[in-house]
């Protein structure tokens, strides 16, 4: 993941191996900030022995270990993150087209806040 919108002229603020989120730009030789296993991100390199700081459902990101009876922090809808339980009721934060995670409703007319280069969870945009 890279500050601003391009992406090999930005400074690398995060790798991504699909299963480790890494601080710097390399992998497997940077400390692993996060596991994630597709269903919970865990601080540090270990999951199952780590504790649980998220929950993902594919719509909603809970705090904790336990989807439906935890606070609901964030709604994705496949375009967009809100904050809170309601997509379209709330707030919308960010917008992510693929590639890039912009500020506010609008991608092509709105701030461009990180750029990635390969396949990348929204739940890892909303914990960042």
């Amino acid at each position: 993941m890279y500050t601003g919108a391009y992406a090999y002229s930005s400074n690398v603020l995060y790798s991504w191996d699909g299963k480790h989120l890494y601080q710097g730009a390399y992998t497997y030789s940077s400390k692993i900030l996060y596991t994630w296993d597709g269903k919970h991100l865990y601080q540090g390199a270990y999951p199952y022995s780590s504790k649980i700081l998220y929950t993902w459902d594919g719509k909603h990101l809970y705090q904790g270990g336990y989807a439906y009876s935890s606070k609901i922090l964030y709604t994705w809808d496949g375009k967009h993150i809100y904050k809170g339980a309601y997509a379209y009721q709330s707030k919308i934060l960010y917008t992510f087209d693929g590639k890039h995670l912009y500020s506010g409703a609008y991608a092509y007319s709105s701030k461009i806040i990180s750029t990635v280069d390969g396949t990348f969870p929204p739940i890892l945009f909303m914990v960042l």
